[in-house]
């Protein structure tokens, strides 16, 4: 498992200053990065250490790899959060924040969030292109080490448009047996997005955006902008980062539209800045920016579940949407 020392790193040094400088993006590489078999070890491990912790197999991906399910369930009626990750198996630092976050939920800094909500982790949904197990060729792609990261599943579908078909076995699998056997009150669905992206010409350290589609009432759409409120004030607060409004469509297929109408979900999508694998330059980081991507994850996931835990999400001030800028693409050698 030598690849999950990285969940403990600090901040990177670059990170002050609304992230990273472009020129400092140090090896795009994926030998840093937790494989599959670090991270199913690393659950396993967690739950023999944390009494109140259930890890389960929710179904298995294309190439038979179990997917699981993290789950902290005290009393149904409390709020429940579900945090999902890698739907796209090229945006992997969320997963490695959610595994620090995972870790920290079974010491005393996570008690007084236990003793007020219910958590789900679906960590790692699209276990095979994580992997680079697939049926088609991933000659291109850009990351240096012992495997490729793909945002497709081994059949080149991409998940994230797959929550109305559902012709997947990834996608079945949250579907049957996360979001129709638990009452979720929240969702967190995190991505990553170009390097590029940027407010003016600053780039940004992620985005984020609550349902658009016509179908979400207006209840449901205040509910997750207060959920997107949360997590702003917690990532400005820090200095170094800086959130922008993703520019994302209403089409259903797509999680945080979707699973919102269909189980009456307040979601928030969270796009970190850069992915660790693709065919294009301009999508990827290196490593030197994993620290502070990872620290920016584990900090979303705290703020939420506790404001969530504590009531502080109903009262959270939703007024930053009607100004936050939408990020645009900003290359400057274009």
């Amino acid at each position: 498992m030598s690849a999950l020392p990285l969940l403990t790193l600090p901040a990177a040094a670059q990170a002050v200053g609304k992230g990273p400088e472009w020129g400092g993006n140090g090896n795009i590489t994926t030998a840093h990065l937790s494989t599959y078999g670090d991270l199913a070890a690393f659950l396993q491990k967690q739950t023999e250490k944390q009494p109140a912790m259930e890890l389960t197999v929710i179904g298995q991906s294309v190439k038979g790899r179990d997917l699981y399910l993290a789950s902290w369930i005290s009393d149904p009626a409390k709020p429940t959060i579900l945090y999902l990750t890698q739907q796209h198996g090229n945006e992997q630092l969320t997963t490695e924040g959610a595994l620090e976050f995972i870790k920290h939920l079974g010491t005393g800094r996570g008690r007084d969030v236990l003793d007020g909500a219910n958590i789900l982790v679906v960590p790692m949904l699209n276990p095979d292109g994580a992997m680079g197990d697939v049926d088609f060729s991933l000659d291109g792609y850009i990351a240096h080490g012992d495997r490729h990261l793909t945002r497709y599943n081994a059949r080149e579908v991409d998940l994230n448009r797959d929550h109305v078909d559902r012709l997947q076995p990834e996608t079945q699998a949250l579907h049957e047996n996360v979001l129709a056997v638990h009452d979720i009150d929240y969702m967190i669905d995190l991505h990553h997005q170009g390097a590029y992206s940027a407010i003016d010409e600053e780039w940004v350290s992620g985005s984020i955006l609550h349902p658009t589609t016509p179908n979400a009432s207006a209840d449901l759409v205040e509910r997750s902008k207060r959920l997107g409120a949360v997590v702003y004030d917690a990532v400005d607060s820090t200095g170094w980062g800086l959130i922008g409004k993703y520019a994302g469509g209403s089409a259903e297929t797509i999680s945080r539209n979707g699973l919102a109408v269909e189980y009456d979900i307040a979601t928030l999508l969270f796009e970190m800045r850069g992915m660790s694998d693709h065919e294009g330059e301009d999508y990827v980081l290196g490593a030197r920016s994993s620290g502070y991507l990872i620290r920016q994850t584990v900090l979303t996931l705290e703020s939420t579940a506790r404001a969530i835990a504590d009531g502080s999400v109903d009262a959270a001030d939703t007024s930053f949407w009607d100004t936050l800028p939408t990020q645009e693409w900003h290359n400057p050698d274009e």
